[in-house]
């Protein structure tokens, strides 16, 4: 297994980011691509047209979000992975730092690239960078 860490600086406050994650629209703006969240424990979610699809474990707002995370390229008797969305207050807005663990062998660098690229690109145009 494999995992990968990323940060990135947004000129929000922490509430408006931790809620960003976890809200349909705004997800699905952010990223450019169609999400779907249900916004609790237990909640499942998908993006990207269905390609990454989980369920949320732990909310701690607005600090921490956890959820079990996989996509369609995860071998299908790989267990999902874990992501883990870590948010700091700082000034000028919000550290987040994303976590991701036991990414089937292999694959980590692919979505490292992914994580920039879909999500880390467009959201410092939804909400400008620090």
């Amino acid at each position: 297994m494999e995992s990968l860490k990323l940060s990135i600086c947004i000129p929000e406050p922490i509430e408006t980011v931790f809620h960003a994650w976890l809200d349909s629209k705004q997800h699905s703006r952010f990223t450019g691509s169609e999400a779907e969240v249900d916004p609790k424990v237990g909640g499942e979610f998908t993006a990207w047209g269905g390609y990454i699809s989980g369920k949320t474990k732990v909310l701690e707002p607005p600090n921490r979000i956890l959820q079990s995370w996989r996509t369609t390229e995860f071998p299908v008797d790989s267990p999902d992975s874990l992501l883990e969305i870590l948010l700091e207050k700082i000034p000028g807005g919000t550290q987040l730092t994303l976590i991701h663990t036991e990414i089937p062998d292999g694959q980590a660098e692919m979505y490292r690239e992914g994580w920039e690229e879909y999500y880390f690109t467009p959201m410092q145009d939804y909400f400008q960078q620090c």
